[in-house]
């Protein structure tokens, strides 16, 4: 078994100190995106939806990490592990992109905790940037990659897989993740044809060569392309850093699912069955959600969860001291935090504080 060598990422794609985590809200994307699933999957005319079931990409968390896990405790409610990554892969390659990236990459990611009761959730973001102890791991072929210090956490995902993310998720924090749930931003290039487009409003000008994006200041109805122009691009807007493309993601992500949402799913089973085709193409979740039918029985159980209470918290981290554009996570306020979800219990504010972001 060959030790790989620890991660040295380029320097272009190293953030800046500027480049500070913040908080991100995805989660409430994926509860609104489950609830559009449980309004397809809940329709008189549901057989319509079954041939939609292989659009679902599952993975078997279970059998790749095998009994190495946390305790499932009896209090410890729900716990999703959130990724949106963004696929470089066929057509989506031969769009414009800055990064000379192939394959798919990882740049958000949520622990989503649902507490027994099932009535407000918080999502844990962890940046992409935290260097992280990644666990030995079993790929996809059935290879063992050994563990390794101070890796990337962003790059655990291109290397070796989500299954060992979950691990290496699991193995930091100490808690069990029940499900699995990843969104291809490319995916949704599609799922924005097949509602007719998504209106956007930006403060300024964007004209960014890298990824094609070329509009004005005001408001914008974006095709598929252009929306995936949109959630790819960083020059030209704010700093430049990958935080000027998080906000935009999140921005885009809002205003599609405020779309869907206007849209007649009941009065037009039609359009119903061409939306949910789309918005399943674009989901891989682990193998025991792989299906509309679990994946809408779980977003019936979530139905007492409002995204409008879900607290959204960064983990705490710090300037990593060799390389001031890492971060690592900060004690005790992780461990704090983790211990609080782990237990289901309250997150005290002292747990919330991260000394990069000017939290002591």
């Amino acid at each position: 078994m060959t030790t790989p060598a620890v991660d040295s990422p380029s320097s272009s794609d190293r953030p800046s100190r500027r480049d500070t985590p913040r908080r991100r809200r995805t989660g409430r994307w994926i509860l609104l995106a489950l609830a559009v699933l449980v309004l397809v999957g809940g329709g008189t005319a549901y057989w319509l939806y079954s041939g939609i079931d292989g659009n679902i990409k599952g993975v078997d968390i279970d059998g790749a990490i095998g009994d190495n896990r946390p305790e499932k405790l009896p209090t410890s409610g729900q716990n999703i592990l959130i990724l949106g990554s963004d696929s470089r892969a066929g057509a989506n390659g031969k769009l414009v992109d800055d990064t000379g990236v192939s394959g798919a990459r990882s740049d958000t990611a949520l622990v989503m905790h649902i507490p027994e009761g099932r009535k407000k959730a918080v999502a844990i973001s962890i940046p992409r940037d935290t260097l992280v102890t990644r666990p030995e791991c079993t790929k996809a072929d059935g290879s063992q990659v050994a563990s390794a210090k101070r890796v990337m956490f962003n790059s655990i995902y291109s290397q070796v897989g989500p299954a060992c993310v979950v691990k290496t998720v699991e193995q930091m924090s100490g808690v069990r993740m029940d499900h699995y749930v990843e969104i291809d931003f490319a995916g949704f290039k599609d799922l924005v044809d097949a509602i007719g487009g998504v209106t956007v409003t930006v403060d300024q000008d964007i004209h960014d060569s890298s990824s094609g994006l070329d509009i004005t200041k005001g408001t914008h109805k974006l095709n598929g392309t252009q929306s995936l122009q949109f959630v790819r691009t960083r020059h030209g807007i704010g700093d430049g850093s990958d935080l000027g493309r998080i906000g935009l993601q999140q921005q885009f992500m809002i205003a599609l699912l405020a779309e869907i949402q206007k849209q007649d799913l009941l009065g037009s089973p039609v359009k119903a069955y061409k939306i949910a085709d789309k918005l399943t193409a674009a989901l891989t979740t682990d193998s025991e959600l792989a299906s509309l039918t679990k994946l809408a029985e779980f977003g019936r159980s979530l139905n007492g969860v409002n995204p409008s209470t879900m607290e959204t918290i960064m983990l705490p981290v710090a300037y990593d001291k060799v390389d001031p554009n890492r971060v690592v996570a900060a004690e005790p306020q992780a461990s704090t935090l983790w211990k609080a979800i782990r237990t289901d219990s309250t997150i005290p504010e002292s747990a919330k504080k991260s000394p990069a972001t000017g939290g002591s």
